[in-house]
């Protein structure tokens, strides 16, 4: 009998601790959750600041320290790679806070994480296409921008890859026999501007400088 009490108790308690716990993850000023949320990022659990974001963004929708939560919250998925998350805080904060330059900046690197988030061109042609687009897009929006030089290295680098996967398809279709499927992508890559002729195996000093730029 005494056991049980005893477990009873020790159960109480812990259920207390649990709820005290949970307490404190609510209704913290937005100062409070910044913190968090930074403490979070220097232990490297990105999860976790994300939580505590979303949290920060229900309790103060207009705390001026959002603006920098969004910004520091997409660099930090930028470093460990996640870029769809990135490109997610990076729209957010264009949504709310881009005015002027800082609307340049948020859409240059909206497409750089969209950019750098194509992992398998096979799999990501769609993701290719709207980067293109979106691309060419701001391009026409900001014809003087001082991103332009890199963006015009994403649409020409996207475009590459999209007459090599063209040129790849057609000849597994020539290979089992199918010329008029082969037709179709050959004929996709005539109407582009840039040829099969004009790919080749870059420059390493050329490629790792346009690699240390987008990274």
């Amino acid at each position: 009998m005494k056991k049980i009490l005893l477990m009873t108790l020790v159960i109480v308690f812990l259920a207390s601790c649990s709820i005290d716990t949970t307490k404190k993850e609510f209704n913290e000023t937005a100062l409070s959750w910044y913190h968090k949320i930074t403490n979070a990022i220097a232990a490297n659990d990105l999860d976790k600041a994300d939580e505590y974001y979303l949290s920060m963004r229900s309790e103060h929708t207009k705390s001026p320290l959002l603006q920098s939560t969004m910004m520091i919250l997409a660099h930090a998925h930028m470093d460990k790679e996640e870029y769809q998350l990135a490109s997610y805080y990076f729209k957010e904060y264009n949504k709310r806070f881009a005015v002027g330059d800082r609307q340049e900046y948020a859409e240059f690197m909206t497409l750089k994480a969209a950019f750098l988030g194509i992992r398998d061109t096979n799999k990501d042609q769609k993701l290719m296409i709207d980067t293109i687009t979106n691309a060419n897009k701001f391009l026409y929006t900001y014809p003087s921008s001082q991103y332009n030089y890199f963006v015009n290295t994403i649409v020409v680098r996207l475009k590459m890859s999209q007459i090599l996967l063209n040129e790849n398809v057609a000849s597994l279709y020539n290979r089992v026999g199918k010329e008029g499927a082969a037709k179709i992508y050959q004929t996709k890559n005539q109407s582009s501007s840039i040829k099969m002729s004009d790919i080749s195996k870059p420059d390493d000093s050329i490629l790792n400088k346009v690699t240390k730029v987008f990274y």
